[in-house]
């Protein structure tokens, strides 16, 4: 699933991305967690990347891949979020989202983009005798 998003879209982006988890296997509080973290990081493309994002979302071997990318004016480089203070104005989004599977991010000034990893069950045997689904 590829698709470009806006804040308007943000709805219809968490229904597509937990049809699309549930579909590969995610259920229980490993969707929730991977669903959530997708819709902070899209909030974050929208909040500080230009106001849209794009976002592309695929099942390979025996993970979900989530990358989200913007166009904003970057962020600092990568490193393990504790949890912000009660009264912090920000943070919580990154900190939410590395809950979700194993996060990365690329940043410069012309743009940044973050990739979630989760990891699913391998694909069942008919599944792979019936080859690659396209979404």
């Amino acid at each position: 699933m590829v698709r470009e998003f806006t804040g308007n879209d943000l709805g219809g982006l968490r229904r597509d991305v937990t049809h699309f988890a549930q579909e590969n296997g995610l259920t229980g509080p490993v969707l929730y967690r991977f669903v959530l973290a997708v819709h902070e990081l899209a909030i974050n493309a929208v909040r500080h990347g230009g106001g849209h994002g794009r976002l592309d979302l695929q099942r390979t071997g025996d993970q979900l891949r989530c990358r989200i990318s913007d166009h904003g004016p970057g962020m600092p480089p990568a490193r393990h979020h504790n949890r912000p203070a009660r009264d912090a104005l920000s943070g919580r989004g990154l900190w939410l989202a590395q809950h979700g599977g194993d996060l990365t991010w690329k940043s410069d000034n012309v743009g940044t983009t973050v990739t979630l990893i989760r990891p699913v069950a391998p694909p069942a045997v008919d599944d792979i005798q019936a080859g690659p689904q396209v979404s």
